[in-house]
């Protein structure tokens, strides 16, 4: 198979017979709230659930399994920021070779301690996956270790797209399967299965919107590199579409579409009160999609939860982004008389709207505040938009002033 040669259905269903009985056939959930959204039945594919923690695994093991035993002999390397790790860590203990993960300085300590836990030796290097990516290749040609790449392979492409060979099992009705895009492999590998087996299935990608490579790359017609990239969703914060995989993408994916971090904050914590699923942020993006009708979608539609592998201090994070996004948390900045009873008045109007404040801090010293005035910073959980309008309106008439800086944010 030559560079820019499309992997077929027959590659697809060639890895599936490989990844029998190593993978886990994830299941396949209904999501009432996605359902009201798009007006027909939605499902979650759980990728989440799968072992290592994504869809990762798949392709790593198919490409690491299709290596000739001297390959394999002189072990495997790698570079991510977290899933493509644990996959191909994975991948390689049960295959019996050595594995060697080069990892961004800042990659999340849960993934970097679970990388080692399956069996590689994990480099940290650089500050970006990119960087990561030069100090994994340096390694492969001075060793002669197998350089593993995330996406931009044949194997890890067919590999992926077993996913697609579920989700078409699983509901053969399927008019929309929507999936996140970092560098391309999982939407390549998907597109693939689909439009061999379905032609007439919709397939879309989605991208962060800070992190569009794809987006710009299909508009200018070739791989463009991004000079920045600024995202929570880091499994697909991918600066440069592969070769191999824009060219799939431009012929089978019918639409890319791009979300915000609110977007995808507040489908990770519909994911978490409503279906009970812990997803990273990249993991949501498809679900973030169709919350914001950023893709046009006939049902019935799957969204593939591509990860589930969150550094639990970003899930906190996250979670309280999310909750601002939907209107339930508050950050206000008030400015009042400095009068004896004064806060404990302010508290009490806005307990006296249901809201309930998570935290207060009172400053009177600021030099910027004008004589007699005091300045209070808050955080209010609220019911929700509604609930947080009518508080600043009840706050507003009581006559309260509120600086610059009130928003929710």
């Amino acid at each position: 198979m030559s560079a820019l040669d499309l992997v077929t259905l027959e590659d697809v269903q060639a890895a599936q017979k490989l990844l029998s009985g190593v993978v886990r056939h994830t299941p396949l959930e209904p999501s009432r709230p996605l359902t009201a959204a798009l007006g027909g039945p939605a499902w979650l594919k759980c990728e989440n659930l799968q072992r290592a923690g994504s869809y990762k695994v798949r392709g790593a093991y198919v490409r690491i399994a299709r290596l000739a035993e001297a390959e394999r002999a002189r072990g495997v390397v790698a570079a991510s920021a977290g899933n493509h790790a644990q996959g191909v860590a994975l991948a390689a203990s049960i295959l019996g070779t050595s594995a060697t993960v080069f990892m961004p300085v800042g990659a999340a300590l849960p993934k970097v301690a679970a990388t080692k836990g399956y069996g590689a030796r994990v480099q940290l290097t650089g500050a970006s996956i990119d960087e990561a990516l030069v100090a994994a290749q340096e390694y492969a040609e001075m060793t002669g270790a197998v350089f593993i790449h995330p996406f931009d392979h044949p194997d890890v492409i067919a590999g992926q797209g077993t996913v697609a060979m579920e989700i078409l099992e699983q509901c053969p009705d399927v008019r929309t399967i929507v999936a996140g895009i970092g560098g391309g492999g999982l939407i390549s590998g998907i597109a693939v299965a689909a439009k061999a087996l379905r032609p007439d299935v919709r397939v879309v990608g989605v991208q962060a919107a800070s992190a569009d490579s794809f987006v710009q790359s299909l508009a200018a017609g070739h791989p463009v590199r991004l000079a920045t990239l600024a995202t929570i969703a880091d499994g697909i914060a991918v600066g440069c579409p592969g070769d191999l995989t824009f060219a799939h993408v431009s012929k089978l994916v019918d639409e890319v579409v791009t979300v915000t971090e609110e977007d995808i904050s507040r489908a990770l914590l519909m994911l978490l009160e409503r279906n009970k699923l812990v997803v990273e942020p990249a993991g949501t993006v498809g679900v973030a999609a169709l919350l914001a009708g950023a893709a046009h979608v006939p049902t019935p539609a799957v969204a593939v939860l591509t990860g589930g592998n969150i550094d639990p201090l970003l899930l906190l994070r996250v979670i309280e982004h999310g909750l601002t996004a939907a209107g339930r948390y508050l950050r206000l900045t008030v400015r009042c008389g400095d009068r004896p009873g004064q806060l404990a008045q302010l508290l009490t109007l806005i307990g006296e709207q249901g809201a309930n404040v998570v935290d207060v801090a009172h400053r009177r010293h600021d030099p910027g505040l004008n004589l007699g005035e005091v300045e209070v910073d808050l955080s209010v959980e609220t019911r929700g938009e509604e609930h947080s309008d009518r508080l600043i309106g009840a706050l507003g008439d009581a006559g309260y002033a509120f600086s610059p800086r009130t928003a929710r944010s």
